[in-house]
C-alpha cells in the first residue's frame, strides 16, 4: 500500500512539475541535409504542424536526418523502432531510401507512410509492402495525365533522361510501356546520379536522337541539371518533369531555363486557382497558410505537403486503432494498419485518399492537373 502510495506521489509530482509523456510515438525520416535537402527541409519543417493530440491521445513526433543516404536511413529507422519503439513512421524522402527500409518495417509490423514518388514502393503488394502506405501520387496516375497532354499535343517521339536509381528506373518501366500503348516512341533513354555535376553527354545523346519532346524522371535541384543543360545545347521542344519537382524550389533553382516545363502533379502547387467546390482547396489553402505563416511567404512546398498529408491520415485512423488496443502494443500497429487501410475519403492538401488492401496509395484523378512555368510561377495549364 505505502510502495503504491509513493508511486502514485511521484506520479502526480511529475504531472504539477508539467513532464509528460507522449501516447503515440510517430518516427519521421527526412533529408533535411544532402543532395535532396530541397525535398526534405519541407517535410521536417511541417513536423511541426502536425497534430499534437488525437484521440485524446498525446502524439510525439522524432525526427531524424538521413542526409539523402539510403544507409543513414536504415540506421535511423532502427534506431526509432529499437529505442524510442515507434507507433508508426512518416518517410523518407527519396526511393532508394525508402525501399532499403522495407524489411525492417515489416519485421517489426510497423506502419510507414511513406512520401516518395515511386510506386515501386507499394506496388506489387506482398507481406512486406502492406506495412507501407504512400501519400504521393503512384507514377502511372502522373504518366496517365502527362500522356494525354503529350497525345493532344501531337507528340510522337520522346527522349527520356532519368535518376540511375529506383525513381528513374521504375519511371522508365511505368512511363514506358504507358507510352507505348499510347502510340509514343521513346527514341533514347538516359540516366544521370543524384550528384552529378553534368550531364552534358547524355544531354547531347538525348538532342542526336531529334525527339519531339523529352521527359525528365528526376526530382528536387538535380532535375533542373538535365533541362539546363538542353536549353544550352539549344533543343527546342517541350520538357516534360515528373511531380518530383512539385516545388516552388525548382523554378528558384532554376529559373528561366525552366520556363515552360510541363507536368502533372498534386492540386496543392496552384490551390488559389482551384474553384471553390473542390474539397482539396480548402486543406491545400489551410497548410499554405500554416506553412509560410511559420517558416515565410513562398516557402511552401508540395513535399511537405505529402508529410502534412500523412498527419491528416492518421488522424483519421488513430481514433479507430485506439479502440482496440493501446499505444505501443504490437496489436496497436496491427490495428493502425487496418485502420489505414480501411481508409475513406480523406481529404488532404495534395489529395484525397481511399485506401484498399491492394491499392496503399488510394489516390484518383482528383489528386492530380497538368500545369506548367509561366512567368516564373506554377500555374494550371490551359486546353
Amino acid at each position: 500500500m505505502l510502495r503504491l502510495s509513493g508511486l502514485s506521489l511521484v506520479a502526480g509530482l511529475l504531472l504539477a512539475a508539467g513532464i509528460a509523456y507522449a501516447d503515440v510515438k510517430i518516427g519521421v525520416i527526412a533529408s533535411s541535409t544532402g543532395p535532396t535537402a530541397a525535398v526534405g527541409i519541407p517535410q521536417k519543417n511541417t513536423v511541426a504542424l502536425l497534430p499534437t493530440e488525437i484521440g485524446g491521445q498525446k502524439i510525439e513526433y522524432i525526427v531524424l536526418d538521413d542526409a539523402s543516404d539510403p544507409t543513414n536511413a536504415v540506421t535511423g529507422v532502427k534506431k526509432l523502432l529499437s529505442e524510442h519503439k515507434v507507433d508508426a513512421l512518416i518517410g523518407p524522402t527519396t526511393t532508394p531510401a525508402a525501399l532499403a527500409i522495407l524489411d525492417f518495417v515489416a519485421e517489426s509490423k510497423t506502419p510507414l507512410l511513406t512520401t516518395v514518388g515511386s510506386s515501386s514502393v507499394v506496388l506489387p503488394m506482398d507481406e512486406k509492402k502492406k506495412w507501407v502506405f504512400k501519400t504521393t501520387q503512384n507514377d502511372d496516375l502522373i504518366a496517365e495525365a502527362v500522356l494525354a497532354q503529350m497525345t493532344a499535343s501531337g507528340i510522337k517521339t520522346l527522349g527520356f533522361i532519368g535518376f540511375s536509381d529506383p525513381y528513374g528506373e521504375n519511371w522508365y518501366k511505368v512511363f514506358g510501356g504507358m507510352a507505348e500503348k499510347a502510340g509514343i516512341k521513346i527514341v533514347v533513354s538516359e540516366r544521370f546520379n543524384r550528384t552529378d555535376q553534368s550531364v552534358t553527354g547524355q544531354v547531347l545523346k538525348v538532342i542526336a536522337a531529334k525527339p519531339d519532346a523529352v521527359f525528365i524522371a528526376a526530382t528536387g535541384g538535380p532535375a533542373v541539371l538535365p533541362q539546363a543543360g538542353l536549353l544550352e545545347k539549344g533543343y527546342k521542344g517541350k520538357v516534360y518533369q515528373t511531380h518530383g519537382v512539385a516545388t516552388n524550389d525548382f523554378i528558384r533553382l532554376g529559373g528561366k531555363t525552366v520556363e515552360g516545363t510541363l507536368m502533372a502533379g498534386g492540386p496543392m502547387l496552384v490551390a488559389d486557382d482551384l474553384p471553390a467546390s473542390n474539397p482539396i482547396k480548402a486543406v491545400a489553402l489551410g497548410y499554405i497558410k500554416a506553412y509560410e505563416g511559420k517558416y515565410g511567404a513562398g516557402t511552401m512546398s508540395t513535399f511537405g505537403a505529402n508529410t502534412y498529408d500523412a498527419g491528416r491520415v492518421l488522424q483519421k485512423t488513430i481514433p479507430d486503432a485506439l479502440k482496440k488496443a493501446k499505444a505501443g502494443t504490437p496489436e496497436f500497429r496491427v490495428a493502425l494498419r487496418d485502420a489505414l487501410e480501411a481508409a475513406h475519403e480523406v481529404v488532404g492538401a495534395q489529395g484525397i485518399f481511399n485506401m484498399t488492401a491492394q491499392n496503399h496509395n488510394g489516390m484518383d484523378q482528383r489528386s492530380r492537373l497538368m500545369m506548367t512555368v509561366k512567368n516564373g510561377k506554377w500555374v494550371p495549364l490551359k486546353d
